[in-house]
């Protein structure tokens, strides 16, 4: 298909371990998929609630600005949080990196692909 870019590995970014791109591009729109708090070396997730959000976030961060845009370029984010009780730090979290104006976003509680991740946050940017 003419005009879709689709990117499975970044540098810095866990490697697919299913069959997925990490970042798929259509015009305008870059769509990223469920990230999750991987140290992309080790595989290993950080037990911290705040340090995983953390992660995720940076790893947003680096594939958005790898198409050329910002985090304020995002205009929707999916999270999924292992457990309900994550929703306030997670929300504390997700503010401090959109200080200019939030995406739209859903939240949903999902048990996630391993016991020791606990969220997962896709993302969909527009970036002209």
């Amino acid at each position: 298909m003419s005009g879709i870019k689709r990117v499975s590995y970044f540098e810095g970014i866990p490697k697919p371990r299913a069959s997925y791109s990490n970042l798929t591009r259509a015009g305008n729109f870059v769509f990223i998929a469920g990230q999750v708090a991987m140290d992309p070396e080790t595989g290993e997730a950080p037990k911290d609630l705040g340090d995983q959000l953390k992660l995720v976030f940076e790893n947003i961060k680096k594939l958005i600005e790898s198409e050329g845009g910002t985090l304020a370029n995002i205009v929707k984010t999916t999270a999924f949080l292992a457990d309900t009780s994550y929703h306030e730090e997670y929300d504390r979290v997700y503010r401090s990196y959109f200080s200019s104006g939030y995406p739209a976003r859903s939240t949903v509680q999902a048990k996630l692909m391993r016991p020791d991740f606990k969220v997962e946050i896709e993302a969909i940017a527009y970036i002209p």
